[in-house]
């Protein structure tokens, strides 16, 4: 099945960085217009970070200025910097987006999720 992996949680420090990375289960796939999507317990899921295929990027409003969106067209990998974090960002990250093969598109795909945990 066609499908996307996160990585790069763990725990931290208030103030402490992570980086997020997302990539599609297999080598013969690539990345199209990416997010980056929150859910902390008893919260909706949000957008955090958009980012298409050319480079354009929009973030929710609580994260600018703090975390940075990316992607590595060539690895087929799109990032979540995140610097300056706060206890109020501890969620599961998910990541999504559109995902082609040579003579497919996979819309919508969703990774299984990355627990990020900040500490006061």
């Amino acid at each position: 099945q066609v499908q996307l992996v996160e990585s790069g949680g763990g725990l931290v420090q208030a103030g402490g960085s992570l980086r997020l990375s997302c990539a599609p289960s297999g080598s013969m796939f690539s990345i199209n217009a990416m997010g980056w999507y929150r859910q902390a317990p008893g919260k909706q899921r949000e957008l955090v970070a958009r980012i298409t295929r050319d480079g354009s990027r929009n973030y929710a409003d609580s994260v600018i200025g703090r975390f940075t969106i990316s992607r590595d067209n060539a690895k087929n990998t799109v990032y979540l910097q995140m610097n300056s974090l706060k206890p109020e960002d501890t969620a599961v990250y998910y990541c999504n987006g559109d995902i082609s093969s040579y003579d497919a598109v996979y819309r919508d795909r969703w990774g299984q999720g990355t627990q990020v945990t900040v500490s006061s």
